[in-house]
């Protein structure tokens, strides 16, 4: 058993991890984002946040064979800073393992281990369980995933699509609280501040007329869902070519060309493609916009639309998984029936015929996410709901065999 020190007096030392992305990796991703955003609203709450461990556990194809060496690496690394902890001095040595986005592609082979070996509470934030996949190619991921959630002393879920699924895996009587997205919404309202010279400046740079209405997507560019949304995009404008607007795609990746041939095809010379953004320029982007759009096929909850109505713009998407946790229909944007592109095509076009009811949308999608949607709100419920988990507190179980 290692050495144990007092808690600290404002909050516990946490070992951070993300099994899927790792939040240090440079690479922009709405994964990472979430990750950090969790770290920053954990130290805001006053707790002491280290990340451990870059491990990823992610395997795509459904290898039998890669996902066991994934495990057995993950033992090892598990190992390693149980030795780690034990040779050095006890105020490091964590009293709570907290872990983020942990489901059968990207199981956690560390926390359960860890927790159950230093008797100190697990943690899970955004855990899903797919029942389906049981005994199928991610079997050795989708039980390891089953076994962390059972034995977590918290499951924090982002949308209340997953929490049935959760008590599905881990029975009723597990602690599952919904906490839904958040960030940190002051970068957003600093850019809103200053929408008329970022919207003069970009219709500068990008040719873009100031006396239009401009929609706004922020996706990246990648096979399978991003690339259907983006497919419905196109049939949703298709429905739009009697009215002016101009429509600007900033984002990237992989399906590059098919996108651009997508949304060129429709769109009639009226859209631009700025690329991959930093925050900063995301969210000057976001100010000089008037609406954001986005299908969102088999989104889980679409954080760049959260980051669009901290900007102050209204939303057109789809009320599918969390998206309806995301966007407050029909106060902040209006969400159409998934798949449902006359009624998606709809709702662009009721918007950008009323710039009343634009301005009117988004003022109060400002004032949802700053009162409902923040980091600082997150941080006040991490603090509540971690209180109740005494550090020296076992999660109960052998840990992942």
């Amino acid at each position: 058993m290692l050495r144990r020190t007092p808690p600290l007096e404002s909050g516990m030392r946490i070992a951070f991890y993300a099994p899927l992305k790792s939040p240090a990796h440079p690479t922009p991703s709405g994964d990472r984002r979430v990750a950090r955003l969790y770290m920053q609203a954990l130290a805001l709450a006053g707790h002491q946040v280290e990340l451990v461990s870059e491990l990823r556990s992610y395997e795509r194809s459904g290898d039998a064979h890669a996902q066991a060496a994934l495990r057995d690496r993950a033992r090892a690394s598990a190992q390693s800073l149980l030795a780690a902890w034990a040779d050095g001095p006890s105020e490091k040595v964590p009293e709570l393992w907290f872990s983020y986005h942990v489901y059968y592609k990207a199981p956690d082979w560390l926390g359960p281990v860890v927790s159950a070996a230093l008797q100190i509470p697990y943690v899970i934030a955004e855990a899903s369980h797919a029942a389906k996949r049981a005994g199928g190619a991610w079997a050795i991921g989708h039980d390891a995933s089953i076994q962390a959630i059972r034995v977590a002393a918290l499951l924090l879920s982002p949308t209340r699509d997953d929490i049935a699924g959760l008590r599905q895996a881990a029975g009723d009587a597990a602690n599952i609280v919904h906490l839904p997205p958040f960030l940190d919404a002051s970068p957003y309202q600093d850019a809103a501040a200053l929408r008329a010279q970022h919207r003069q400046r970009l219709a500068a740079q990008w040719h873009l007329d100031t006396d239009q209405p401009w929609m706004i997507v922020a996706a990246m560019m990648r096979e399978g869902d991003k690339l259907a949304s983006y497919g419905v995009l196109a049939q949703a404008l298709a429905r739009l070519s009697d009215l002016p607007w101009q429509l600007v795609v900033a984002g990237d990746g992989v399906a590059r060309d098919a996108v651009h041939a997508l949304l060129e095809s429709v769109a009639q010379g009226r859209v631009r493609f700025v690329g991959e953004c930093t925050a900063q320029e995301l969210a000057a982007i976001y100010a000089a916009g008037d609406l954001c759009v986005w299908p969102a096929v088999n989104e889980a909850y679409g954080m760049a639309m959260l980051e669009a109505q901290a900007a102050g713009l209204p939303v057109v998407s789809s009320a599918t998984r969390g998206v309806c946790d995301v966007v407050h229909h029909p106060v902040t944007g209006l969400l159409a029936p998934q798949g449902d592109v006359p009624t998606f095509s709809k709702y662009i076009r009721e918007l950008l015929q009323d710039s009343d009811r634009r301005a009117a949308m988004g003022a109060a999608a400002t004032r949802f996410v700053t009162a409902e949607r923040s980091t600082a709100q997150a941080a006040a419920s991490l603090r509540h709901h971690l209180s109740g988990l005494a550090p020296a507190v076992a999660v109960g179980g052998e840990g992942i065999p």
